[in-house]
């Protein structure tokens, strides 16, 4: 085993790798869930405070493999829409993320996780359509949030079908714009001296297991419904979410 990995225990990075696959297929299928759910799996074992670099940089990762699986399907012209307000916000979002503490790192990936369940909810249920100006409008709100946090791809999602996006076509044109977006966030937590061999080492391993499930994603995602998946998700990320926020609580009470 590379020495680089010498801080962790086999079981640990067994575990980082098979969650890293399964969480890539079911990204694949529903355009966002390895950023919710790799978080609960790399909060107990690196501590808070990386969790958003490390998947800053597995998400370029995992979203080129995505873009490989699906690149057929990207619609350019509201990716670059989002992309002109979305990558200055992420830098200011990026950067908010560096001064917060270990606590509240953990706040806030727990928050935003928790969070996450009932925005989804509200967007779909709500039936938004935006035209072009909207898009623009909202994904300056999305750059912020997803510099600063893991798991933003709901808000995405929900833009681009806002949008008149549906099917293959928001995973793709997702893929692209997070791509992009990912590289600035991890080029702003580079510049400010969170990312680390670690950091890289862990990111590394997830982007590697990850990028076969793109194309397992690809083989199904026209096969099966996603609502059963979907509630399961939901449920482990409320769940998870909440366990983090308590746990900080708990610590900041101490």
């Amino acid at each position: 085993m590379p020495a680089i990995f010498d801080d962790f225990s086999v079981l640990q990075l067994a575990l980082v790798a098979g969650a890293a696959l399964v969480t890539a297929v079911i990204g694949g299928i529903a355009g966002y869930g390895t950023g919710i759910l790799m978080p609960l799996v790399l909060v107990p074992i690196l501590g808070p405070e990386p969790v958003v670099p490390v998947m800053s940089i597995a998400s370029f990762i995992v979203n080129a493999g995505r873009i490989a699986a699906f690149r057929r399907l990207i619609e350019f012209r509201p990716a670059l829409i989002v992309l002109a307000t979305a990558v200055p916000t992420c830098v200011l979002g990026a950067w908010l993320y560096t001064r917060l503490s270990g606590m509240g790192a953990q706040i806030v990936i727990g928050g935003f996780l928790m969070a996450s369940v009932p925005l989804r909810w509200l967007l779909r249920n709500k039936g938004l359509h935006i035209g072009e100006g909207g898009l623009a409008v909202g994904a300056a709100g999305f750059g912020v949030v997803t510099g600063a946090a893991s798991g933003t791809g709901v808000i995405l999602v929900s833009l681009l079908m806002a949008a008149g996006l549906g099917g293959g076509a928001v995973i793709a044109t997702d893929a692209a714009i997070s791509l992009v977006v990912h590289l600035v966030q991890a080029s702003v937590f580079g510049v400010a001296g969170v990312i680390d061999a670690d950091v890289i080492a862990v990111a590394l391993l997830i982007g590697i297991f990850a990028l076969p499930g793109a194309f397992v994603a690809r083989a199904i995602v026209d096969r099966i419904s996603i609502s059963l998946h979907t509630a399961i998700l939901d449920a482990v990320v409320l769940l998870g979410g909440g366990l983090m926020v308590a746990s900080a609580i708990l610590r900041l009470m101490r």
